[in-house]
């Protein structure tokens, strides 16, 4: 199995948003020091659910300060950015990083950025396809134009060129597509595009997902060996304690207050009304969900989703108690006492 963190920079109550940027990158220098295979970067603008506003900017970072450990979006907002920039941005990170990266990109949600990024409700609500074929385009031809609703431009050359191997790189840099609707899954699985699986959803939601995937990329037309290698991603949280309560313990003291906090301050770009989750009902869901407790139950929990889901790959919050000092140790543990376990 193939085990990272899940990296959001989320403000907690009482913290600067420089203090929480600080412990995203620490978290991530110590994912790679303490044997973790992967980070992945979340992206959100305008809340303090998390303050990284640009996760391949992160991700450029964070490959400058690594040597082995893949750095992933988790995700790029597609309807807030142009699909060609992205492109542009991803073919850079995967040449220079020696294929250490991988692009993660979502459709977000009706928030405000549409507003402020001038992109229009219409790019989340229909818009999502259009700007993932084009960027699928970018990643893997010589010369792209298009002639879309959205985006309309003669030919230009792809420069620098994502799908060229050098020194036995992969052809172009990993995509993967975050998914939590049916719509988004058939989407994901027409193009052979690996899906990343939110924290909010369990093994059996997860392994109903999967299937479906597997039906649309077959009738699609992916071969069996391609549909079985495809790696899935599923997101989860990690907390590490030597008891089983006090992991818990952890995440209720500190999770609601910046759940509460984050989750309220997104605002829909048309006034629409929309239920936010109970914030401690949703810290106690993800506790039942995932590897929380001492390093057997975690890796116990882990081989579990795996087999009920057949998903190999993880990207584990572990910055849910707040503290820099917490959430450090919480990485190393999972790197020292938890993956040993699994392998």
């Amino acid at each position: 199995m193939r085990v990272g963190t899940f990296v959001l920079a989320a403000q907690f109550p009482g913290q600067g948003q420089g203090e929480a940027l600080h412990r995203a990158v620490r978290s991530a220098e110590v994912a790679e020091e303490s044997g973790l295979e992967s980070v992945w970067l979340a992206e959100h603008h305008f809340v303090p659910y998390g303050v990284c506003p640009s996760a391949v900017t992160l991700a450029a970072l964070l490959l400058g300060r690594t040597r082995r450990i893949r750095v992933g979006t988790a995700v790029s907002v597609l309807p807030s950015a142009h699909p060609v920039a992205l492109g542009e941005q991803a073919a850079l990170l995967h040449l220079t990083s020696g294929g250490r990266f991988s692009l993660g990109v979502g459709r977000g949600g009706p928030w405000v950025d549409l507003e402020v990024f001038g992109s229009g409700l219409g790019a989340y609500e229909s818009g999502f396809p259009e700007s993932l074929d084009l960027l699928l385009r970018w990643l893997r031809e010589p010369a792209v134009g298009a002639d879309g609703e959205r985006y309309r431009f003669r030919e230009v050359p792809v420069v620098p060129r994502p799908d060229e191997v050098i020194g036995g790189l992969p052809q172009g840099p990993e995509v993967v597509v975050a998914c939590t609707s049916p719509g988004s899954v058939r989407l994901a699985a027409e193009r052979g595009l690996p899906m990343l699986l939110g924290m909010h959803c369990g093994d059996e939601d997860k392994a109903e997902m999967v299937a479906l995937w597997r039906r649309h990329a077959l009738a699609a037309g992916h071969s069996p060996e391609d549909i079985e290698a495809a790696g899935h991603v599923s997101a989860g949280v990690a907390q590490l304690a030597d008891h089983p309560g006090e992991a818990r313990e952890t995440l209720l003291k500190a999770m609601p207050g910046w759940l509460r906090q984050g989750l309220a301050a997104h605002i829909t770009v048309d006034g629409r009304e929309r239920a936010m989750r109970d914030p401690v009902a949703y810290t106690e869901l993800l506790c039942s969900l995932h590897p929380v407790g001492p390093p057997r139950l975690a890796a116990d929990r882990l081989a579990a989703t795996a087999e009920r889901t057949g998903i190999r790959r993880f990207a584990l919050l572990t910055e849910g108690s707040g503290d820099l000092t917490t959430t450090e140790e919480n990485v190393r543990r999972l790197g020292q006492d938890v993956i040993p376990l699994l392998t």
